[in-house]
C-alpha cells in the first residue's frame, strides 16, 4: 500500500478560471507545485484523484493551483476542504539533519534532566524557524522553537528528540 504526505489544503476557488487557493504545508513548495508534477486529492469517503499541476503562483499567503483538465470554478468547486497530497515515491532524499514533517510528529521529547515532556503533535511555520508543538500529559502544549539551542538531537530509530529547555521558554503553571 503506497503511503501519502500532505502538502497543502483546498480552503477555496480563486477566480473563474478553475484556480485553487492552497494552505501549503510543505517545506518546498517551488518544487511540490511545478508545473507537470502529479499531486494526489483527498476527499473524505473517496478515492483519491490524480491531478497534474497546470499552473502555480503566489497570491498574498497562499499558493493559488490550477490542474489540467479542470478550467471552470465549477469543475474545481467540490474540491475545496480537501487535502493535497504526494505519494512516498515522490519524496526527496534529505540532506543531513533535515526532516519531513512525518517523521517528526509522533517523536517523544526528552529534557536535559531525561524526563519525557510529551510529543509532537505539529509543527507551525510561522516564520524565521519552525515551532514544534509538544502534547503534555496535564499540561498546556508547550511550544519549542527548532533550533540549534533548544534541540539537541533527533534519534529517528529511537523515536525521541532530546531538547535543553532555556528557562522561561515553557510555562509550568498548568
Amino acid at each position: 500500500m503506497t503511503n501519502y504526505y500532505k502538502v497543502g489544503k483546498i480552503v477555496n476557488t480563486h477566480g473563474i478560471r478553475g484556480e485553487v487557493r492552497v494552505i501549503s504545508q510543505t517545506d518546498f513548495p517551488e518544487e511540490r507545485y511545478q508545473v507537470g508534477n502529479l499531486l494526489y486529492l483527498f476527499k473524505e469517503k473517496e478515492s483519491p484523484l490524480k491531478l497534474t499541476i497546470a499552473s502555480h503562483r503566489k497570491h498574498k499567503n497562499f499558493d493559488l493551483l490550477s490542474f489540467e483538465g479542470y478550467t471552470t470554478i465549477n469543475q474545481v468547486e467540490p474540491f475545496r476542504d480537501s487535502l493535497l497530497k504526494v505519494s512516498e515515491e515522490q519524496l526527496d532524499e534529505l540532506g543531513e539533519n533535515e526532516f519531513y514533517y512525518h517523521e517528526i510528529i509522533g517523536l517523544k521529547v526528552i529534557d536535559e534532566k531525561e524526563s519525557e515532556l510529551g510529543e509532537i503533535i505539529e509543527i507551525l511555520s510561522p516564520g524565521a524557524n519552525d515551532v514544534w508543538v509538544v502534547k503534555r500529559k496535564g499540561k498546556k502544549d508547550a511550544l519549542i522553537p527548532y533550533i540549534e539551542s533548544v534541540v539537541q538531537e533527533i534519534d529517528l530509530n529511537a523515536g525521541v528528540v532530546r531538547v535543553e529547555i532555556p528557562e522561561g521558554l515553557i510555562d509550568d503553571a498548568n
